[in-house]
């Protein structure tokens, strides 16, 4: 014998699903926009210094010890992987889909200087290469991708800017 689902329950069951899986704009600010703060130092000094002094982690014999170079591109290229991909899981929408479109725009030019550019100088750090070297690689970098990086940055926060105000999302834009 068949049960034959009442067209009530199944409108009701419906109605939960689609409205458990909407994003919320605070989630499409926060993922579009604010997650590219991890960029900041980009192609300016501010990557150099994070090489310069890094971080430090805890040891084999629970002492701390200087993170290698490469280890913070990598951390910081699985970052920015992750969150790519979790703006490309976002539902472009007529709202959306300037932000998403300048955030995404940003990652595909950062993403490929991590992964050379900034992998090399990090190689540079790793292997104790002069100083005078390092600094040459770094502002190499830096000569090379800061306009555009800067461009397209602040396409994005300008978007961003309007898609908060529109949303009433409180960000302190310092």
């Amino acid at each position: 014998m068949k049960k034959i689902i009442p067209p009530v329950i199944t409108v009701i069951y419906f109605i939960m699903i689609t409205g458990c899986s909407s994003v919320t704009p605070e989630k499409y600010f926060d993922i579009a926009v604010l997650n590219t703060n991890l960029l900041s130092g980009f192609a300016g000094n501010g990557m150099y210094r994070q090489l310069e002094s890094p971080s430090v982690k805890l040891g084999d014999n629970n002492e701390t010890v200087p993170m290698k170079r490469s280890e913070i591109i990598n951390s910081k290229i699985k970052f920015l992987e992750e969150n790519y991909e979790k703006l490309k899981g976002l539902k472009e929408t007529e709202d959306t889909k300037e932000m998403i479109q300048a955030s995404a725009a940003l990652y595909e030019y950062v993403l490929p200087v991590y992964k050379k550019d900034y992998s090399n100088l990090a190689g540079l750090f790793d292997n104790g290469a002069p100083d005078e070297q390092v600094r040459k690689e770094s502002q190499v970098i830096n000569d090379k991708y800061f306009s555009t990086y800067d461009e397209l940055y602040k396409k994005l926060i300008s978007i961003g800017k309007v898609y908060a105000e529109r949303h009433s999302i409180k960000v302190n834009w310092n």
